[in-house]
Order: structure tokens, then sequence, then C-alpha cells
């Protein structure tokens, strides 16, 4: 891939990185192998009950699900927190193969995850990427998803056709996204990400205060030698300005036509998230989720909810199961 570091180089950096990371997280982070990552995750609860996956996004960790968990542990729930690829201890078996992380791949993460736990039906909850991965493993594995909370709405992208230009205000807020489809970008996530991160939470969830304790929780997990190749894989893949993988070529295809989920889903969206103010009109939320059980826009929260509103996640959760 032209503009994305070799991955030699990156898998040369995990052993490294792992150690530090472990430092600061040394009981906690569990790992299990799918057929492409080492996937690092937090498990709470009781491991005989019916397993959560909780799914974080872009820029964010499983940090971000911290006050979700404990409501679902008490309900006699198994809780799976992990981090996507990129992020935190996550990392690639493969030191070769690209580091690329298109819509479908993030799905498939999800399903491949699953499996090698030994889990066959579950629940989900995710937001941005996260959201994204939860939608395609709920349109994809219907018969694995037994609820899904979509922090955020429908969340499916068209990579297959080049997307019309959309009002200024729009375009504006999208900024990173063209940034990182820019050299400039990559060495600006490169050698400021933390700066970039901070910047975007707060953006994105301009009503809440976080504190510099709560950044430098997740901020390790920005230092894995794949996230720079990762998230610039995606959004230029996002774009049509990088390819993606052969074996997604037909799942991209389906999902370019906008299937709807079918599986019982609550909708939550933050109504004060930087990145727009809902619409009070549910038709889209209603079209794109057949088994559409709630939509609620949910106050005191950001693009984040999860951290700023845990109990509408929580509890969403609870009312699907």
């Amino acid at each position: 891939l032209r503009g994305i570091r070799g991955a030699g180089q990156a898998s040369r950096g995990n052993q490294g990185f792992l150690q530090r990371f472990e430092m600061i997280y040394p009981s906690n982070v569990r790992f299990v192998q799918t057929p492409m990552l080492n996937i690092g995750y937090e498990e709470h609860g009781d491991a005989s009950g019916f397993p959560i996956i909780l799914l974080h996004g872009f820029p964010y960790d499983i940090r971000s699900f911290d006050g979700v968990i404990a409501p679902l542990v008490e309900a006699g729930h198994r809780v799976i927190v992990p981090y996507l690829r990129g992020y935190g201890p996550t990392s690639f078996l493969d030191p070769d193969a690209p580091r690329m992380a298109e819509q479908a791949a993030i799905g498939q993460d999800v399903v491949d995850l699953a499996a090698a736990l030994g889990i066959n039906r579950m629940a989900l909850a995710g937001f941005d990427w996260g959201l994204r991965a939860g939608c395609i493993t709920s349109i994809l594995h219907p018969e694995m998803v037994a609820g899904f909370v979509a922090i955020g709405g429908y969340s499916v992208q068209n990579t297959v056709q080049k997307e019309q230009p959309a009002p200024a205000f729009r375009e504006a807020r999208m900024w990173y996204q063209w940034y990182f489809n820019t050299e400039q970008g990559r060495v600006g996530l490169e050698e400021n990400r933390r700066d970039i991160i901070r910047h975007l939470w707060e953006t994105w969830a301009p009503t809440w205060d976080y504190t510099d304790e709560a950044f430098n929780l997740s901020a390790p997990s920005f230092d894995n030698p794949d996230f720079v190749d990762i998230v610039l894989h995606s959004y230029r893949h996002r774009h049509m300005n990088a390819p993606g993988e052969d074996r997604f070529i037909e799942v991209e295809l389906n999902l370019a036509e906008g299937p709807p989920v079918t599986v019982p889903s609550i909708v939550l969206r933050g109504a004060d998230s930087g990145l727009g103010a809902p619409s009070q009109d549910p038709s889209a939320d209603e079209r794109n989720f057949t088994q559409l059980v709630a939509r609620r826009i949910v106050s005191g929260a950001g693009h984040d909810l999860p951290v700023q509103r845990p109990d509408a996640v929580s509890a969403a959760l609870l009312e699907l199961l």
C-alpha cells in the first residue's frame, strides 16, 4: 500500500509496546487469537452468563465502557470489552500483513472474536467504529446477535461509489477524515496524536469536561505501533483512496446497498454531540432497524455516549435481554 508504513516495522515495535502496556494494565488484559489478530480484551462477570460484547470507536478505547459494566455484571451477564485492531495490546499475528481496517474487516473481527471465545450468540453495543462493526455483524450474522444497542444509529458505509459532497458545515465537521487522507495527516497523527485525539474528544462532546486523568487512562492505547496505519487506512478506504482486502470485495458490494439491521435493536443518540444534533425524526432509524425496540435521544451525552451516560447503555442492553 502506497503511504502505509511497512508491516514489519510495525511488528518489530509491538513486543516492546506490549511490555510497556502490560506494566500499566498487568492483571486485567486477556488475549485470544483469531485468524488475523491477537486480540486484547477485558472480561467481567460470570463466565457462564449470557455474553455481551462492548465495542469502542475512534479515537477511544475500552475505558469508554467502564461505567457500563457494573449493572450488566450484577444482572448475571458475561461482559467482554475488546481493543479493536490498532488499539491497545491488540496486534496482528502476521508481521507482514498489511495494516488494513476497512469496515468489513472490523465487522469480521467481532465474528472471529466470538468464535475464538466459543460464543455463538451474544448481545452487542458499540459507538463510532464499534457501532459500524456491530451493524455489520448484525447484518451478516443475525443468528449470532440477540440484541444490539446502536449508539449513533445506522453506520454502514458505501465504499463502492463516490459519495456526493455534503453541505459545508457537515464537511467541516469531517476535517479529520480529509486530513488523514493527506501525507500531512500521516505526519500529524504520528507526531501529534494525543493532541489531535484530545481535540476530537472535546469537540465531539463539547458539554463534557474531560480530566487529564481520564484521558491518560486511554492514551497508552493510541501508542500501538499499528495505530497510525490502521486509522489512515480506515479513512482512506472509506473515501476510496486506498484498496481494501480481496476477501471483502463481495461483502463491501453487499454493504454498499445499505442492508437493514434485522435484529432487535435500541438506537441511542447523544443530544449534545459535537458532530451535530440528532434529528427528531425517527423514520431513518425505523427504516434501517427493522426490529427497532426503541429510539432515544439521550441528554447530557456527546458522541462518546457511554462515557457521559453509561446508565443509558446498560439499561438498553438489559431491556433487550
